[in-house]
């Protein structure tokens, strides 16, 4: 059925394009301005017809018209000019500049609308500035795109999706993702089934004003993704292809080396002795001496010519200097990747006339992750169909496919298992492979290296996660499907009568995606061999469909009063299913459950709805003055009956002073826009304690409990019919100006978010049995400024010249939480009344005592007044870690006090090179992986190289308190690094053969370009990556990678 669903789509669009081609004759042309630059981008039209096509490179177009027909021409910034075709084959066509244009178009919800009129706050991606980037997934496109979006470096994992923040944080336990739509319908599938190169543009809402009309999700901002269709015009073929390597975007940290760990452990053993246990000097040199073999393996000295006892010289502390190291493996390069190899192919054909349209695109994508055996495969495919039978009625369709398939790695965080956190943190005397005294490989029957198990190895002994990493597969495997279509009643012509501007829509789209995902543990090593092995497998399936209806009406009249109106109703619906099962007591080598002991099974359903109704008015006088009006009510499944419809609305408004009488002799002001807006958004997005979307949160949850023979159910989460939505009151003010033609261009906004009756857990009295119960009880408010420049440095009939500098400033502050529980201390985070989200809440390290080596922290404690009896605080220093970690402090938080950007583009005749970087300065990161190696708790794990100017004896200056390996350490600011960062996100250096050479060869145009991404991140610590996420810390997880690819771009 599929397959003839395509095959007929196919034919339509071929007939439709071949039919497009009989009726009309070739014209070929170039746009260019009056310098004779060429104007790339301008649309160009058959006057009086539907039929039209945009210039592409060096402003050069070829369209179908008829002979005795006039084509009109446009581009922003330009006046429309008309031309008559006199029967010509080619022409030139000169634009002069109208300074007093901004007639530049943007996507807006359910609809678009002009940048002049806009009065909310919205930024647009073009797709060329997406191309650049060398990603699987787009969202990891958007950093350093839009003033006030954050992105994050999210995993390494090929195919993974960044996490995106628009103008802060939305939420403390709810959803703060925006909300993606694509091609005008809410999307809930993932980013990484969207081809990149299949999006012509991307639009990102930030505000009220912009994202009301979204109520219930649009709270933390709407992400607009439209992709490509067919347009008018010749047929044109397109055919990319990129072939390039990654390898590890952040580099190691400086980690000792053999004869550096070696010491260490040494001078731990003595100082354990002298400082701890009172041995004499010279007795606590011998002990050193003599316990470095029971502490880190008899059988891992690395060195071939001495023994361990015998190793380090008693008097010195160092390593003899004629000891000879019988191997030297790195953990991290034997899993890693110097040049994973990427390729991507992609094909496109569009075209049509003034009835039929459409475009077919077809991709593949097979990336090799920097992670050995790590893989991402996509293939995709989209088709789009428009036509217009009658000016007073249109339709169309597009759909994507999307097959991926993942190779990934299983475990994350501080496990032995994963395999970032053992090669990360593993000792470099130990081997990776079996070896034998001299430190040969011992090879197997078959000649193949041996893992070696590290029987006694003090840590991560009878394991090596390497070898688990390569026997115990993790694959998942995605078939995606999204499809919309539409029909559009009404017309904007004069025809149409009294009826002109009003029509009439109705929208419906599916999006459906089913997951299979496969986990194997080996029966031979590793966590699952005394169970015989086991293999988990899940199946994982949703559906949503929405289905709107619009009425709008747009018109002018007497060319001063602009009315544009909306009325719609949409319903969206979404199920989830998922089914689960593991066994164990596998067949070697079988993949299959077929014959082993069943240990788990279980599944379960889930769905949601949301019914609204909503409305738009905006209104323009003279060009100069606009208002506007939205308003939305939704009801959601996820609250009681009572309480599950939500009004949310928004009002704005703007104005143009650079249309002003006694603005308009300034020529070289092109455009002066004040705007300002106000509403309430809505957030339904619950969340579970593991981060999972829960439909039911007004609804008391039960789990199943069961002894084999009986069954009985027990309270998961109390009901509370009383819940209902987040609020988010949003304000924006800005200011936007154009100067000197056009070549200068500058935006100024602040906002203040301030997020209303938040969902937490309210505490309930230990006698109730309960902890705690889902209510409304929180504040929080998010304010910033935005800033935009574009500048247009040089402007000449061969080269051009444009720089583009963002940035952003973010604050935030907890207002209020619930008067039971204050304040809410996760680990090392609090958040508290009256400090922004997440702020670290630690003990103050104080430096290091120059007489014993300990390291020092403030502390505090209340102190009476024997006169008067008030209670003070007082401040003392002690080297007590029971005081210390009694005595926490606020230390500040992720947020950075400034973000950002800064991009260029450069064109010289057919060359052509763009850069983009990003910044942020200020804030902090708790820098988990260098705390593990600064103060290691095991014998066997790694040290830092800072850990060697640590203290030695009395009198020594210095930050690092001496070395004991295994003593326990506090969570302290002594590792509260400055997260700032300068990142060189994408190099492409590109050339564009001469037309004529082009047409020699039978090609339209064929471009080659080189595009590096990931290109450099300078931090205050080499190894640290502060991109990681946005609440500040690290850990051992897929690091990004850094990417260089060559690609090829032709057009037919």
């Amino acid at each position: 059925m599929v397959r003839k669903l395509v095959l007929s789509l196919i034919a339509v669009l071929g007939g439709g394009m071949l039919l497009a081609m009989a009726q009309s004759r070739q014209l070929s042309g170039t746009v260019v301005d009056q310098a004779g630059s060429p104007v790339v981008g301008a649309t160009v039209m058959v006057e009086g017809s539907t039929v039209g096509t945009t210039t592409g490179a060096g402003g050069r177009f070829t369209l179908a018209v008829p002979a005795d027909g006039t084509l009109q021409v446009s581009f922003i910034g330009y006046q429309t000019q008309s031309v008559p075709v006199n029967g010509r084959t080619s022409v030139e066509i000169r634009l002069s500049e109208d300074t007093k244009a901004i007639d530049e178009v943007l996507v807006v919800a359910y609809g678009t609308a002009k940048k002049e009129s806009f009065t909310g706050s919205a930024a647009v991606i073009k797709s060329e500035n997406l191309e650049k980037r060398v990603v699987s997934n787009v969202s990891k496109a958007l950093d350093g795109q839009v003033a006030g979006v954050q992105t994050t470096s999210g995993s390494g994992q090929p195919g993974s999706e960044a996490t995106v923040a628009i103008r802060g944080f939305g939420s403390i336990s709810a959803s703060s993702s925006p909300l993606y739509v694509v091609d005008g319908i809410a999307y809930s599938g993932s980013i990484s089934a969207i081809n990149p190169d299949d999006i012509e543009s991307i639009t990102v809402l930030k505000d009220a004003s912009a994202g009301a009309l979204y109520g219930a999700r649009g709270a933390n901002g709407v992400i607009v993704i439209n992709t490509k269709r067919g347009r008018e015009g010749n047929v044109e073929v397109n055919f990319k292809a990129t072939l390039g390597v990654s390898s590890r975007a952040i580099p190691d940290y400086d980690l000792v080396n053999q004869r550096e760990f070696v010491e260490l452990n040494w001078q731990s053993l003595y100082n354990t002795a002298y400082f701890t246990s009172g041995y004499t000097d010279a007795a606590a040199r011998a002990y050193a001496s003599s316990r470095l073999s029971g502490t880190l393996g008899a059988n891992y000295n690395p060195f071939k010519n001495y023994s361990w006892d015998n190793l380090v010289d008693p008097a010195t502390g160092k390593v003899r200097a004629d000891a000879k190291s019988a191997w030297d493996e790195s953990w991290i390069d034997n899993v890693t990747e110097d040049a994973a190899f990427r390729q991507e192919y992609q094909a496109s054909v569009s075209g049509g006339n003034n009835v039929h349209r459409g475009s077919m695109s077809l991709s593949y994508l097979d990336e090799d992750g920097v992670l050995k055996t790590t893989n991402f495969q996509r293939y995709t495919g989209r088709v789009s169909y428009d036509t217009t039978p009658k000016h007073w009625f249109k339709g169309g369709m597009n759909a994507n496919f999307a097959h991926a398939k993942s190779n990934t790695n299983r475990y994350t965080g501080s496990s032995n298992s994963n395999v970032f956190y053992t090669a990360q943190l593993m000792a470099p005397i130990y081997p990776v492979y079996m070896k034998d005294e001299n430190g040969n490989n011992l090879l197997d029957a078959n000649g193949k290296k041996q893992f070696d198990y590290g029987e006694t190895r003090p840590q991560d002994n009878n394991s090596n996660a390497i070898a688990g990493f390569y026997d115990d597969p993790t694959t998942n495997t995605t078939e995606s499907l999204s499809a919309r279509t539409y029909l559009t009643f009404g017309s904007d012509d004069e025809r149409a009568g009294a009826l002109q501007g009003l029509k009439g829509t109705v929208n419906f789209g599916v999006d459906y995606s089913i997951s299979n995902n496969m986990q194997y543990f080996n029966r031979e090593h590793g966590n699952q061999a005394s169970n015989g092995g086991l293999i988990y497998k899940y199946n994982y399936r949703y559906m949503t469909y929405t289905f709107n209806q619009l009425i709008t009406y747009d018109r002018t009249f007497a060319d001063r009063h602009e009315v544009n109106a909306l009325l719609g109703h949409e319903f969206y619906s979404y199920e989830q299913n998922y089914l689960e099962a593991s066994r164990s007591g596998l067949v070697e080598g079988i993949y299959e459950v077929v014959g082993s002991t069943i240990n788990s099974a279980s599944s379960l359903t889930k769905d949601h709805r949301i019914e609204s109704y909503f409305a738009r008015l905006n209104y323009g006088f003279d060009h100069k003055y606009y208002i506007d009006a939205s308003w939305r009510t939704d009801g959601s499944s996820r609250f009681a009956p009572d309480t599950r419809w939500g009004h949310f609305w928004s009002v704005g408004a703007s104005w143009r002073i650079s249309q002003e009488k006694f603005m308009r002799d300034l020529s070289w002001l092109d455009n002066l826009t004040l705007k300002a807006s106000y509403g309430v958004q809505g957030n339904e997005g619950i969340l579970d304690s593991s981060g999972y979307d829960n439909f039911y949160g007004w609804q008391g949850y039960y789990d199943i409990n069961s002894t084999g023979t009986d069954y009985g159910f027990s309270v998961a989460q109390l009901e509370n019919a009383g819940l209902t939505w987040e609020k988010n009151s949003n304000v924006n003010v800005g200011i936007e100006a154009s100067l000197f033609g056009n070549r200068l261009n500058a935006s100024i906004e602040y906002y203040n978010r301030k997020t209303m009756d938040m969902i937490l857990e309210r505490p309930m009295a230990f006698s109730s049995g309960f902890e705690s119960y889902l209510d409304n009880i929180g504040e929080m408010r998010n304010s910033g400024w935005e800033i935009t420049l574009n500048g247009m440095l040089i402007k000449r009939p061969d080269m051009r010249w444009d720089v583009t500098v963002m940035a952003s400033t973010q604050s935030n502050k907890v207002l209020k939480l619930t008067p039971e529980t204050p304040e809410i201390i996760d680990g090392s985070t609090i958040i508290r009344e009256g400090l922004p989200i997440y702020t670290y809440y630690m003990s103050k390290f104080a430096g290091v005592d120059p007489a014993t080596g300990a390291a020092l922290y403030y502390a505090y404690k209340d102190v009476t007044d024997e006169t008067t009896g008030e209670t003070r605080r007082e401040e003392y220093i002690t080297s007590d870690t029971s005081e210390a970690s009694s005595s926490r402090y606020t230390c500040g938080s992720r947020i950075p006090d400034l973000f950002g950007s800064i991009g260029s583009t450069f064109q010289w005749k057919g060359l052509d090179f763009s850069i983009l970087t990003t910044y942020s300065i200020g804030g902090k990161v708790n820098e988990a992986i260098y705390s593990s190696t600064m103060n290691p708790f095991y014998y066997g794990q790694t040290f830092h190289k800072h850990l060697t100017r640590a203290w030695k004896q009395p009198g020594d200056i210095t930050d690092v308190p001496r070395v004991e390996v295994g003593t326990s350490s506090i969570s302290s600011d002594r590792f509260l690094v400055d997260a700032s960062y300068f990142s060189i996100k994408n190099i492409t250096i590109g050339y564009t053969i001469p037309e004529k050479a082009a047409n020699y060869i039978g090609m339209k145009s064929v471009r080659v370009y080189c595009s590096m991404d990931n290109l450099a991140l300078f931090t205050h610590l080499k190894g640290m990556n502060p991109t990681y996420t946005l609440t500040g810390s690290t850990g051992f997880v897929y690091t990004p990678s850094r990417s260089f690819v060559a690609g090829l771009d032709i057009k037919f």
